[in-house]
């Protein structure tokens, strides 16, 4: 059985590891209502406003008038992989690492053994994994998250849509996890371009909805200017999504962590309370057996 002083330094070390996850738990909790808050309410404008697109643009005669619709072989793809800039979340960031890596090691091998597949990550945290994996890093941003608004993620999607109308990439590719709630995340890999029609039973329900748009100043010109500011709405929603789901998988990371120093520290305790009454076991013996010895 270990020693008091031993048990006592390790009891000192828990409390105070208990106490830092705690906090962590209560900073990640306060920070994960204000941005649950902000995806929330983008989800319906950016349904409402990708459903709008899809329906004009499936509507005109040449959908591949378009650069940003337009198909072209798959022969040099970009996946984007969101994930964080700080760790103690769980799995929450190995897990959009991991989905990446089966889609390109599956459906994205042979452009991957001829060197055509590059990785942006957005986020610290995917670019450590994906390197020490030896993977291609074309870029890493990470300023993003310390101010996430429009204006600063329009920049990389005016980005990655000048890198696709540039024809540096045939296919791009997000990969994040979806905010559910505090306990849950849902992996997405979704294209980004080039823009992709609906489902064929999402379009049997678009026809099925006979919906009739008054155009000003037309319909291609519409189209033009909705497909750039959609695709900046879907990319603002996916950091999101991340955003808030990073902190939910830390606030459920931190708790388990100060629930689990809660048991250790319980245990230590009890060993701690043995051990001093075994010495104090030995002492009264050792008095009772001098006295004894003295008696004979």
């Amino acid at each position: 059985m270990a020693n008091l002083k031993e048990v006592r330094i390790r009891i000192a070390s828990v409390q105070s590891t208990m106490q830092i996850t705690s906090a962590m738990k209560m900073v990640a909790a306060a920070k994960l209502r204000k941005a649950q808050n902000a995806v929330t309410t983008m989800r319906p404008y950016a349904a409402k406003l990708q459903e709008i697109m899809q329906d004009l643009s499936s509507s005109l005669e040449d959908s591949n008038e378009n650069v940003l619709t337009t198909a072209r072989p798959s022969e040099k793809i970009l996946l984007v992989v969101i994930t964080s800039n700080r760790g103690l979340c769980g799995a929450f960031n190995m897990n959009v690492v991991k989905e990446a890596i089966k889609q390109v090691e599956g459906e994205f091998s042979p452009q991957l053994k001829k060197g055509h597949v590059d990785f942006y990550c957005v986020g610290k945290k995917g670019a450590d994994i994906l390197s020490a994996k030896g993977y291609s890093i074309k870029e890493v941003e990470s300023a993003v998250f310390d101010n996430l608004n429009f204006e600063n993620v329009s920049l990389l999607a005016n980005n990655l849509m000048g890198q696709f109308s540039n024809g540096d990439y045939d296919k791009i590719v997000l990969f994040y996890n979806q905010f559910k709630n505090a306990a849950v995340q849902i992996l997405q890999s979704e294209q980004f371009l080039p823009v992709v029609e609906p489902a064929p039973d999402e379009t049997t329900k678009k026809e099925q909805r006979h919906v009739d748009y008054i155009f000003e100043p037309g319909k291609r010109e519409i189209v033009t200017e909705l497909i750039p500011k959609s695709l900046k709405i879907q990319f603002y929603k996916a950091l999101l999504d991340s955003f808030a789901a990073e902190h939910g998988a830390r606030m459920t990371a931190m708790h388990q962590a100060t629930d689990n120093a809660t048991e250790l520290l319980k245990d230590l305790k009890l060993t701690y309370n043995k051990a001093r009454q075994a010495a104090i076991t030995n002492e009264i013996l050792e008095i009772v057996s001098g006295a004894e010895a003295l008696k004979g």
